[in-house]
């Protein structure tokens, strides 16, 4: 038996009442592709805001240093996407 946690993950946000759905998903299952295609939208939409705050170029550094855990988040489950992908 594993002792290693399986990690939620998030389903999106309903709209009506707000509140965030997380599933513990399995490989090549439903909930995992809906998973997969959340956190691609919220990645895209990441880099797009961090994209324009870098394009304006006034952000401070405790701005940038804002982005850095949230991007480092994605970018993790972004690989993890594309590493189950090709097992």
């Amino acid at each position: 038996m594993s002792t290693q946690a399986t990690p939620l993950r998030s389903l999106g946000v309903d709209p009506a009442t707000g509140k965030e759905a997380f599933a513990v998903t399995r490989p090549g299952g439903l909930l995992e592709g809906l998973a997969d295609t959340q956190a691609l939208k919220a990645a895209t939409v990441l880099v797009t805001v961090v994209g324009a705050v870098l394009e304006v170029g006034k952000a401070s550094d405790a701005e940038l240093a804002a982005f850095v855990t949230p991007l480092h988040a994605a970018l993790e489950e972004c690989v993890g996407i594309m590493a189950a992908d090709r097992e």
